[in-house]
């Protein structure tokens, strides 16, 4: 007789679940918005039954959390959820664990590493050092000479982090004229005539775009103090009001009016004045830069009838320069001489 047995091999949990992979490289944008859904993945299990039901858990994180299809979405595959924005320059890398447990006794558990990497969007605009920038810059420098060095950085890589300088669109034209800035270093320099007596400052708007789509732009001033040189003489103007003068005038007579300037300031801009020696004339000074040539002493037109006065004006700057002008003063006659 031939007997036909049918041995039936009862599961025990003897196999834990497994993933295909034990680690999975996920890339995600930063800028991808809230409760975006990315699919995973799931594991596989070699028993049956109780022992081949699986559970999913991911490990403790702020960013994603874990979409675990229900019985009748088992086509459905498993999925990260996104529950906190992302942002590659505050975490350019997530480490995550997900496991998979059965439900056999006891039961077993397989893991699978998540690694997210954010990929960077343009989402932050270069930033200066600072907003505004002082610098003092001597006038008639050189062509060519450097002012400053302006420093921009980015939080973002890549194209979204490469920065180009440059001069803001309102900027006037008389700082193009005066100044040129080098779109990669940042670095300005002086190519045209910077006069002191022309602008005592120039006020230059910079911005730094970086080459992200869109682009992003950030802004400083660069504040430039030009520093007086003594480049300019003294200017005289003189007025005549009592000549010629009369031999017998009192001292005291006002003869001429004089007015000196200087385009220089402080020092190099204050001006003294004086007189040649030897004539009977003084310099007073009546109000800021006027003086007046009065008469000091007793004239005679028999012993000198005429005099070349030199008025000299001269700057306190280092070194000095002055001008000088020259007055012809001629004594008129009165009848003080009985014939003889």
């Amino acid at each position: 007789q031939v007997f036909h047995v049918e041995v039936e091999v009862k599961d025990i949990n003897d196999n834990p679940p497994v993933f295909p992979g034990t680690q999975r490289n996920l890339f995600i944008a930063e800028s991808r918005p809230l409760d975006s859904w990315f699919p995973l993945e799931g594991a596989s299990d070699a028993d049956i039954g109780e022992n081949a039901l699986l559970t999913y858990r991911l490990s403790s994180n702020e960013y994603f959390s874990l979409d675990v299809p229900t019985t009748d979405q088992q086509v459905k595959p498993l999925g990260l959820v996104l529950r906190k924005p992302l942002d590659r320059e505050e975490s350019p890398e997530l480490h995550l664990v997900l496991t998979a447990t059965d439900r056999g006794k006891p039961e077993l558990t397989g893991t699978v590493q998540l690694i997210v990497k954010v990929l960077d969007a343009n989402d932050n605009a270069p930033a200066f050092d600072r907003t505004l920038y002082a610098v003092k810059l001597p006038e008639n420098v050189p062509n060519a000479t450097f002012v400053i060095k302006l420093n921009a950085s980015d939080l973002d890589e890549g194209l979204n982090g490469d920065i180009i300088y440059s001069f803001s669109s309102d900027v006037s034209p008389d700082i193009k004229f005066k100044f040129y800035i080098d779109s990669l270093s940042g670095k300005i320099i002086a190519i045209g005539h910077i006069d002191f007596e022309e602008s005592k400052a120039y006020k230059i708007p910079v911005e730094a775009i970086d080459k992200g789509l869109p682009p992003l732009a950030g802004h400083c001033t660069v504040l430039v103090e030009v520093l007086d040189a003594n480049d300019n003489a003294p200017e005289l103007t003189v007025t005549s009001l009592s000549l010629p003068i009369s031999e017998d005038a009192q001292p005291g007579t006002v003869i001429i009016l004089i007015n000196v300037s200087d385009q220089d300031s402080g020092a190099n801009g204050q001006v003294t004045c004086s007189l040649t020696p030897q004539v009977p004339f003084k310099l007073v000074s009546t109000f800021k830069n006027y003086y007046s040539l009065v008469l000091d002493s007793a004239l005679d037109r028999e012993t000198v009838a005429n005099y070349e006065v030199v008025v000299t004006a001269r700057d306190a700057g280092s070194p000095s320069l002055s001008v000088t002008a020259t007055v012809s003063v001629e004594v008129a006659d009165v009848n003080d001489n009985a014939p003889a």
